[in-house]
């Protein structure tokens, strides 16, 4: 009797021998309640997802969709997203630089020298800082139109009616520009309204000008948000 439970009992250490070492050996594997939990946060962000790309606000349903595939990859929630994620991301990134460009432009309407004027401005991406430049539309309703650059300092050199060097997208063309009459540190582009035409053909213009404290410089105005809508034309009456 003493041989037989001595046996018995090395069998059954054997055994649990056996099982710690293939517990310790095979992976791990997610519970199948944890699994369905899992798949349900999923596609609770899945709804998310297609709740965004409904309204159209494809800026706001690709991170979504990115948390997904990153955070619950093995779900059938993933497996979809993937479907159209990167066209999703490609638009979202075109939003984001859309509402980039929009928001370099200023617009304003107010009351100059006793008529209304509306103007609409952008700022140099090149120079920046002190030196930058600013592009200038205006419509005055006593002045007319202008296209002009406006700085700081002393302004530009330019004598009578001198070329500028531009480039539209690098397309380089030559336009003739004139300093005021009245001695601001700014510098007008003759042919305003074919000027107007042609940057909201382009996304950047790029200027060679002559200034006074600066020397030579090339400008750079990032013009692919310009909104035509908001400068409007000045009333005829």
């Amino acid at each position: 009797m003493p041989a037989l439970r001595h046996s018995m009992a090395a069998m059954i250490a054997a055994v649990l021998l056996g099982a710690c070492s293939q517990g310790s050996n095979a992976p791990a594997q997610p519970q199948p309640d944890a699994r369905a939990a899992r798949e349900l946060q999923a596609q609770q962000k899945l709804v998310l997802y297609q709740s965004m790309l409904s309204s159209h606000r494809d800026d706001l349903a690709a991170p979504i969709g990115e948390e997904i595939v990153k955070d619950f990859g093995d779900t059938a929630a993933a497996t979809e997203i993937n479907k159209t994620l990167p066209q999703i991301e490609a638009a979202a990134k075109a939003t984001a630089e859309h509402d980039r460009l929009a928001n370099l432009w200023t617009y304003q309407t107010a009351t100059q020298s006793g008529a209304i004027q509306h103007t609409a401005s952008v700022t140099s991406s090149k120079p920046t800082g002190a030196a930058a430049v600013q592009l200038i539309l205006r419509r005055h309703a006593k002045w007319g139109q202008s296209v002009y650059l406006f700085g700081s300092g002393h302004g530009f050199v330019c004598k009578d009616l001198c070329n500028v060097a531009m480039r539209f997208d690098g397309k380089p063309q030559t336009w003739k520009a004139y300093l005021p009459k009245t001695g601001e540190p700014a510098l007008f582009i003759k042919d305003d309204p074919r000027f107007i035409a042609a940057m909201q053909k382009a996304r950047v213009i790029e200027m060679d000008v002559d200034t006074r404290d600066q020397g030579k410089e090339a400008l750079q105005f990032e013009v692919g948000g310009f909104d035509k809508g908001k400068f409007p034309p000045l009333s005829k009456h």
